[in-house]
Protein backbone atom coordinates (compact mmCIF):
# COMPACT_ATOMS: atom_id res chain seq x y z
CA UNK A 1 0.00 0.00 0.00
CA UNK A 2 1.28 3.11 -0.64
CA UNK A 3 2.14 5.34 2.03
CA UNK A 4 -0.52 8.10 1.25
CA UNK A 5 -1.70 10.94 4.00
CA UNK A 6 -4.29 8.75 6.34
CA UNK A 7 -6.57 12.08 6.91
CA UNK A 8 -5.93 12.43 2.85
CA UNK A 9 -7.29 8.64 2.14
CA UNK A 10 -10.64 9.02 4.15
CA UNK A 11 -11.01 12.85 2.98
CA UNK A 12 -11.21 14.14 6.37
CA UNK A 13 -9.34 17.79 7.36
CA UNK A 14 -6.37 16.62 10.62
CA UNK A 15 -8.73 18.05 13.12
CA UNK A 16 -11.61 15.84 12.43
CA UNK A 17 -13.55 14.37 15.16
CA UNK A 18 -14.18 11.02 15.74
CA UNK A 19 -17.66 10.77 14.47
CA UNK A 20 -16.26 12.46 11.52
CA UNK A 21 -13.50 9.93 10.91
CA UNK A 22 -16.43 7.02 11.65
CA UNK A 23 -18.84 8.96 9.01
CA UNK A 24 -16.09 8.79 6.26
CA UNK A 25 -14.95 5.55 6.55
CA UNK A 26 -18.66 3.91 6.99
CA UNK A 27 -19.19 5.89 2.81
CA UNK A 28 -16.03 4.20 1.58
CA UNK A 29 -15.83 1.07 3.19
CA UNK A 30 -19.47 0.66 1.91
CA UNK A 31 -18.19 2.11 -1.82
CA UNK A 32 -15.16 -0.64 -2.19
CA UNK A 33 -15.83 -3.62 -0.10
CA UNK A 34 -15.03 -6.66 -1.90
CA UNK A 35 -18.77 -8.09 -2.04
CA UNK A 36 -19.77 -4.77 -3.72
CA UNK A 37 -16.87 -3.78 -5.78
CA UNK A 38 -15.32 -6.33 -8.27
CA UNK A 39 -12.95 -3.68 -9.55
CA UNK A 40 -9.40 -5.04 -9.47
CA UNK A 41 -8.16 -2.04 -7.71
CA UNK A 42 -11.13 -2.10 -5.00
CA UNK A 43 -9.26 -4.83 -2.39
CA UNK A 44 -5.90 -2.43 -2.38
CA UNK A 45 -8.40 0.48 -1.98
CA UNK A 46 -10.35 -1.57 0.69
CA UNK A 47 -7.29 -2.23 3.06
CA UNK A 48 -6.10 1.41 2.48
CA UNK A 49 -8.67 3.41 3.78
CA UNK A 50 -9.66 0.23 6.88
CA UNK A 51 -5.68 0.78 7.70
CA UNK A 52 -6.33 4.71 7.76
CA UNK A 53 -9.88 3.98 10.14
CA UNK A 54 -8.20 1.99 12.45
CA UNK A 55 -5.15 4.41 13.34
CA UNK A 56 -7.16 7.92 13.51
CA UNK A 57 -9.98 6.14 15.27
CA UNK A 58 -7.53 5.09 18.53
CA UNK A 59 -6.49 8.24 20.33
CA UNK A 60 -2.99 6.74 20.83
CA UNK A 61 -2.29 5.30 17.89
CA UNK A 62 -3.69 8.71 16.32
CA UNK A 63 -1.28 10.88 18.58
CA UNK A 64 1.93 8.53 17.64
CA UNK A 65 0.62 9.36 13.69
CA UNK A 66 0.46 13.15 13.83
CA UNK A 67 3.62 13.32 15.34
CA UNK A 68 5.79 11.10 13.51
CA UNK A 69 3.72 9.64 10.85
CA UNK A 70 3.04 6.31 9.36
CA UNK A 71 6.62 4.91 10.13
CA UNK A 72 6.36 5.66 13.22
CA UNK A 73 2.95 4.26 13.65
CA UNK A 74 4.78 0.90 11.94
CA UNK A 75 7.60 1.76 14.39
CA UNK A 76 5.18 0.81 17.53
CA UNK A 77 2.78 -1.60 16.36
CA UNK A 78 2.76 -4.71 14.08
CA UNK A 79 0.13 -4.92 10.80
CA UNK A 80 -1.87 -7.01 13.18
CA UNK A 81 -2.14 -4.62 16.45
CA UNK A 82 -2.62 -1.51 14.38
CA UNK A 83 -6.31 -3.14 13.38
CA UNK A 84 -6.77 -4.71 16.82
CA UNK A 85 -9.00 -2.85 19.18
CA UNK A 86 -10.83 -1.18 16.19
CA UNK A 87 -14.45 -0.97 15.69
CA UNK A 88 -15.43 -2.49 12.22
CA UNK A 89 -18.31 -4.83 12.91
CA UNK A 90 -21.00 -2.13 12.49
CA UNK A 91 -19.94 -1.25 9.10
CA UNK A 92 -20.38 -4.92 7.61
CA UNK A 93 -23.85 -6.80 8.80
CA UNK A 94 -25.02 -8.25 5.34
CA UNK A 95 -21.75 -8.88 3.96
CA UNK A 96 -19.04 -11.45 4.53
CA UNK A 97 -17.71 -11.18 8.13
CA UNK A 98 -14.35 -8.45 8.44
CA UNK A 99 -12.34 -11.73 9.79
CA UNK A 100 -12.36 -13.65 6.57
CA UNK A 101 -12.07 -10.79 4.38
CA UNK A 102 -8.76 -9.78 6.17
CA UNK A 103 -7.29 -13.18 6.44
CA UNK A 104 -7.30 -13.24 2.73
CA UNK A 105 -5.29 -9.54 3.07
CA UNK A 106 -2.76 -10.15 5.39
CA UNK A 107 -1.69 -13.89 4.54
CA UNK A 108 -4.73 -16.09 6.60
CA UNK A 109 -3.59 -18.88 3.92
CA UNK A 110 0.13 -19.56 4.10
CA UNK A 111 1.87 -17.63 6.52
CA UNK A 112 5.19 -17.92 5.32
CA UNK A 113 8.00 -16.88 7.22
CA UNK A 114 7.96 -13.50 9.53
CA UNK A 115 9.96 -10.93 8.61
CA UNK A 116 12.52 -9.70 11.82
CA UNK A 117 11.43 -7.48 14.28
CA UNK A 118 12.04 -3.62 14.49
CA UNK A 119 14.30 -2.57 17.49
CA UNK A 120 14.42 1.13 18.81
CA UNK A 121 17.06 2.84 20.83
CA UNK A 122 17.21 6.56 22.31
CA UNK A 123 20.63 8.23 21.62
CA UNK A 124 21.34 10.66 24.20
CA UNK A 125 22.57 13.95 22.97
CA UNK A 126 23.38 17.68 23.87
CA UNK A 127 23.07 20.58 21.99
CA UNK A 128 26.44 21.25 21.45
CA UNK A 129 26.55 17.70 19.58
CA UNK A 130 23.99 18.43 17.20
CA UNK A 131 25.76 22.01 15.85
CA UNK A 132 27.10 20.25 12.93
CA UNK A 133 26.24 16.36 10.91
CA UNK A 134 28.29 13.67 13.99
CA UNK A 135 29.01 10.14 13.76
CA UNK A 136 28.25 8.30 16.36
CA UNK A 137 29.20 4.73 17.51
CA UNK A 138 26.13 2.88 19.29
CA UNK A 139 25.72 -0.89 20.71
CA UNK A 140 22.76 -2.99 19.78
CA UNK A 141 21.92 -6.30 21.49
CA UNK A 142 20.27 -8.04 18.36
CA UNK A 143 19.23 -11.39 16.87
CA UNK A 144 21.12 -12.78 14.07
CA UNK A 145 20.88 -15.63 11.85
CA UNK A 146 23.02 -18.73 13.36
CA UNK A 147 25.83 -19.46 11.06
CA UNK A 148 25.77 -23.23 12.33
CA UNK A 149 22.59 -23.95 10.70
CA UNK A 150 21.71 -20.80 8.66
CA UNK A 151 18.50 -20.18 10.12
CA UNK A 152 17.01 -23.24 9.71
CA UNK A 153 17.59 -24.31 13.13
CA UNK A 154 18.21 -28.13 12.35
CA UNK A 155 21.28 -29.67 13.21
CA UNK A 156 24.21 -29.91 10.39
CA UNK A 157 23.28 -32.98 8.24
CA UNK A 158 19.46 -32.67 9.32
CA UNK A 159 15.99 -30.58 7.76
CA UNK A 160 13.30 -28.96 8.98
CA UNK A 161 9.89 -31.44 8.50
CA UNK A 162 6.51 -29.99 7.65
CA UNK A 163 4.31 -29.75 10.25
CA UNK A 164 1.23 -32.17 9.56
CA UNK A 165 -1.06 -30.14 11.77
CA UNK A 166 -1.51 -27.17 9.52
CA UNK A 167 0.30 -28.31 6.32
CA UNK A 168 3.60 -25.72 6.48
CA UNK A 169 0.97 -22.93 6.65
CA UNK A 170 1.78 -22.16 10.45
CA UNK A 171 -1.67 -21.58 11.17
CA UNK A 172 -4.90 -22.69 11.71
CA UNK A 173 -8.82 -21.53 11.06
CA UNK A 174 -11.84 -21.60 12.89
CA UNK A 175 -14.79 -20.79 11.19
CA UNK A 176 -17.75 -19.50 12.75
CA UNK A 177 -21.39 -17.97 11.69
CA UNK A 178 -23.34 -15.23 13.15
CA UNK A 179 -26.19 -14.31 10.59
CA UNK A 180 -25.05 -13.32 7.74
CA UNK A 181 -21.93 -12.67 9.34
CA UNK A 182 -18.85 -15.58 8.50
CA UNK A 183 -16.29 -15.27 10.70
CA UNK A 184 -13.37 -16.65 10.13
CA UNK A 185 -10.97 -17.05 13.45
CA UNK A 186 -7.10 -17.74 12.62
CA UNK A 187 -4.71 -18.56 15.33
CA UNK A 188 -1.45 -20.12 15.52
CA UNK A 189 -0.84 -23.84 15.40
CA UNK A 190 -0.29 -25.14 18.33
CA UNK A 191 1.85 -27.77 17.14
CA UNK A 192 4.93 -25.80 15.62
CA UNK A 193 4.34 -22.59 17.15
CA UNK A 194 3.28 -20.99 14.63
CA UNK A 195 6.30 -22.01 12.33
CA UNK A 196 4.80 -24.32 9.96
CA UNK A 197 7.07 -27.10 10.58
CA UNK A 198 8.85 -29.35 12.94
CA UNK A 199 12.77 -29.50 13.97
CA UNK A 200 13.58 -33.12 15.10
CA UNK A 201 17.18 -32.60 15.83
CA UNK A 202 17.72 -28.55 16.79
CA UNK A 203 20.85 -26.86 15.98
CA UNK A 204 23.05 -27.41 19.43
CA UNK A 205 24.16 -23.22 19.13
CA UNK A 206 21.00 -21.82 18.88
CA UNK A 207 18.91 -24.69 19.85
CA UNK A 208 16.39 -24.84 16.98
CA UNK A 209 15.48 -21.05 17.13
CA UNK A 210 17.80 -20.43 14.10
CA UNK A 211 19.32 -17.29 15.63
CA UNK A 212 21.66 -16.48 17.80
CA UNK A 213 21.91 -12.76 20.44
CA UNK A 214 24.88 -10.61 19.38
CA UNK A 215 25.61 -7.49 20.12
CA UNK A 216 27.19 -5.57 17.11
CA UNK A 217 28.59 -1.72 17.12
CA UNK A 218 26.66 -0.06 14.43
CA UNK A 219 27.64 3.51 13.13
CA UNK A 220 25.07 6.63 12.87
CA UNK A 221 25.11 10.43 10.90
CA UNK A 222 22.89 12.53 13.15
CA UNK A 223 22.21 15.16 11.02
CA UNK A 224 23.27 18.83 12.25
CA UNK A 225 20.24 20.63 13.64
CA UNK A 226 17.73 17.56 14.36
CA UNK A 227 14.91 17.84 17.01
CA UNK A 228 13.96 16.30 20.04
CA UNK A 229 12.66 13.29 19.66
CA UNK A 230 13.37 12.51 15.51
CA UNK A 231 13.54 9.18 15.03
CA UNK A 232 16.02 7.66 11.80
CA UNK A 233 15.04 4.67 10.45
CA UNK A 234 18.43 2.11 9.74
CA UNK A 235 17.18 -0.44 7.21
CA UNK A 236 18.29 -4.10 8.12
CA UNK A 237 19.27 -2.90 11.48
CA UNK A 238 16.92 -4.85 13.28
CA UNK A 239 16.36 -8.59 14.88
CA UNK A 240 17.17 -11.25 12.01
CA UNK A 241 13.65 -13.06 9.65
CA UNK A 242 12.87 -16.28 9.66
CA UNK A 243 14.32 -18.81 6.95
CA UNK A 244 15.75 -16.63 5.39
CA UNK A 245 13.68 -13.00 4.81
CA UNK A 246 14.86 -9.47 5.76
CA UNK A 247 15.36 -8.11 9.02
CA UNK A 248 13.66 -5.50 11.14
CA UNK A 249 14.89 -2.23 10.73
CA UNK A 250 16.52 -0.24 13.90
CA UNK A 251 15.14 3.04 14.79
CA UNK A 252 17.23 5.28 16.60
CA UNK A 253 15.50 8.37 18.77
CA UNK A 254 17.28 11.04 19.53
CA UNK A 255 16.74 12.58 23.21
CA UNK A 256 18.07 15.71 23.61
CA UNK A 257 18.72 16.96 27.17
CA UNK A 258 18.07 20.19 28.48
CA UNK A 259 20.92 22.82 28.52
CA UNK A 260 21.71 24.58 31.37
CA UNK A 261 22.10 28.03 29.80
CA UNK A 262 20.01 27.86 26.59
CA UNK A 263 16.55 27.22 25.79
CA UNK A 264 15.86 26.12 21.79
CA UNK A 265 12.80 26.90 19.64
CA UNK A 266 13.42 25.50 16.04
CA UNK A 267 16.76 26.45 15.38
CA UNK A 268 16.78 29.46 17.29
CA UNK A 269 18.40 29.81 21.19
CA UNK A 270 17.57 31.85 24.09
CA UNK A 271 19.93 33.11 26.90
CA UNK A 272 19.23 34.85 29.90
CA UNK A 273 21.83 36.76 31.15
CA UNK A 274 22.14 39.23 34.22
CA UNK A 275 23.71 42.49 33.79
CA UNK A 276 25.21 44.74 36.75
CA UNK A 277 22.85 48.33 37.15
CA UNK A 278 25.94 49.87 36.16
CA UNK A 279 26.67 48.37 33.03
CA UNK A 280 23.14 48.73 31.99
CA UNK A 281 23.02 52.60 32.89
CA UNK A 282 26.56 53.59 31.27
CA UNK A 283 26.70 50.77 28.97
CA UNK A 284 29.59 47.83 28.26
CA UNK A 285 30.73 45.36 26.41
CA UNK A 286 29.66 42.16 27.43
CA UNK A 287 31.34 37.90 26.87
CA UNK A 288 28.17 36.19 25.70
CA UNK A 289 28.74 32.72 25.58
CA UNK A 290 26.96 30.85 22.34
CA UNK A 291 26.98 27.09 21.10
CA UNK A 292 30.31 28.23 19.49
CA UNK A 293 31.93 29.73 22.32
CA UNK A 294 32.10 33.46 23.58
CA UNK A 295 31.19 36.70 21.66
CA UNK A 296 30.96 40.40 22.27
CA UNK A 297 28.01 41.87 22.62
CA UNK A 298 27.81 45.82 23.48
CA UNK A 299 24.78 46.81 25.40
CA UNK A 300 24.61 50.89 24.98
CA UNK A 301 23.83 52.93 27.88
CA UNK A 302 20.07 53.19 29.36
CA UNK A 303 18.97 49.40 28.68
CA UNK A 304 16.33 48.31 30.19
CA UNK A 305 15.99 45.27 31.99
CA UNK A 306 13.80 42.52 29.84
CA UNK A 307 15.91 43.83 26.78
CA UNK A 308 16.38 41.30 24.00
CA UNK A 309 19.52 41.68 21.96
CA UNK A 310 19.83 39.25 18.81
CA UNK A 311 23.02 37.28 18.10
CA UNK A 312 22.81 36.67 14.45
CA UNK A 313 24.17 33.46 13.35
CA UNK A 314 24.76 32.28 16.25
CA UNK A 315 21.52 29.26 16.72
CA UNK A 316 21.48 25.76 15.30
CA UNK A 317 21.57 24.74 11.69
CA UNK A 318 18.05 24.83 10.02
CA UNK A 319 17.63 20.67 9.73
CA UNK A 320 16.89 19.68 6.09
CA UNK A 321 17.59 22.95 4.82
CA UNK A 322 20.40 25.87 4.73
CA UNK A 323 22.08 28.55 7.25
CA UNK A 324 21.35 29.25 11.29
CA UNK A 325 18.93 30.45 13.43
CA UNK A 326 19.64 33.07 15.71
CA UNK A 327 20.64 33.81 19.25
CA UNK A 328 18.32 36.14 21.57
CA UNK A 329 20.05 37.40 24.35
CA UNK A 330 17.41 39.03 27.54
CA UNK A 331 19.22 41.23 29.94
CA UNK A 332 18.11 40.34 33.55
CA UNK A 333 19.64 43.76 34.85
CA UNK A 334 20.86 43.09 38.63
CA UNK A 335 19.98 45.24 41.53
CA UNK A 336 22.26 45.17 44.66
CA UNK A 337 20.67 43.93 47.66
CA UNK A 338 22.90 46.36 49.99
CA UNK A 339 24.94 49.18 49.55
CA UNK A 340 27.32 50.95 51.85
CA UNK A 341 26.96 54.51 53.10
CA UNK A 342 28.92 55.87 50.33
CA UNK A 343 27.17 54.35 47.55
CA UNK A 344 24.16 55.23 49.55
CA UNK A 345 25.35 58.51 49.65
CA UNK A 346 26.14 58.76 45.34
CA UNK A 347 23.25 56.82 44.76
CA UNK A 348 21.21 60.08 46.61
CA UNK A 349 22.76 62.46 44.73
CA UNK A 350 22.22 60.83 41.88
CA UNK A 351 18.30 60.53 42.49
CA UNK A 352 18.51 64.28 43.80
CA UNK A 353 20.25 65.43 40.16
CA UNK A 354 17.73 63.17 38.19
Amino acid sequence: MAAKDYYEVLGVQKGATKDQIKDAYRKLALQFHPDRNKAPEAEARFKEISEAYAVLSDDEKRRQYDAYGREGVYQRYSQEDIFRGADFGEFFRGFGGFDDIFSQFFGGGARGPRRGEDLSYHLQMNLEDIVQDSTREIEIPRSEVCATCNGSGAKPGTSPQRCGTCGGTGQVQKVQSAGFARLVRVTACGKCGGRGYLIDSPCRDCRGRGTVQKTRKISIMIPAGVEDGHTLRLRGEGNAGEAGVPPGDLYVVVNLAPHRLFARQDSDVYLEMKVGVVQAMLGAELAVPTLYGEVKLSVPHGTQPGTVFKVKGKGLPNYGGWGKGDQYVKVDVEIPKSLSDQQKELMKRFGEQR
